[in-house]
């Protein structure tokens, strides 16, 4: 097989981040657009990337910030007013999991329930401060 050959029979990068990689409940959907649009007006970010990072009290933490690049390993959902962008590497801890925005007694928070289900993790700190935050 000839390098041209192997090159493009390699499969294409999926760049759409779809409700099977990610769920959103519309409650999340819906928060994340607003914190977004007034995010655009004020400081001209693009959209809002969901992060993983070594060290939390699972072994990882994970949570939402502003940013106003895509790079080309982020799966894009952008839909109904949200950008949201997630890395390769990010998608691999997060596959399966759900966000969801609850109002509680405490204050209102974004939440990751199966956070980590796809490595086997147990996702037990499941709730991220706000969308500029990391885990509570």
């Amino acid at each position: 097989m000839s390098e041209a050959t192997a090159q493009s029979s390699a499969p294409a990068y999926i760049t759409e981040l779809r409700d099977t990689d990610i769920a959103i409940t519309d409650t999340a959907r819906a928060a994340l657009a607003g914190l977004l649009q007034e995010a655009q007006q004020e400081d001209g970010v693009e959209a809002v990337r969901v992060y993983v990072s070594g060290g939390g009290c699972g072994g990882m933490t994970y949570g939402m910030t502003f940013t106003d690049q895509v790079t080309p390993f982020d799966r894009v959902l952008d839909r109904d007013g949200l950008r949201l962008y997630v890395d390769a590497v990010a998608l691999g801890y997060l596959r399966g999991a759900e966000i969801d925005y609850v109002d509680q007694a405490m204050g209102a928070s974004f939440v990751f329930r199966n956070a980590f289900q796809a490595t086997g993790g147990s996702g037990s700190c499941s709730a991220c401060g706000s969308a500029g935050g990391g885990c509570a």
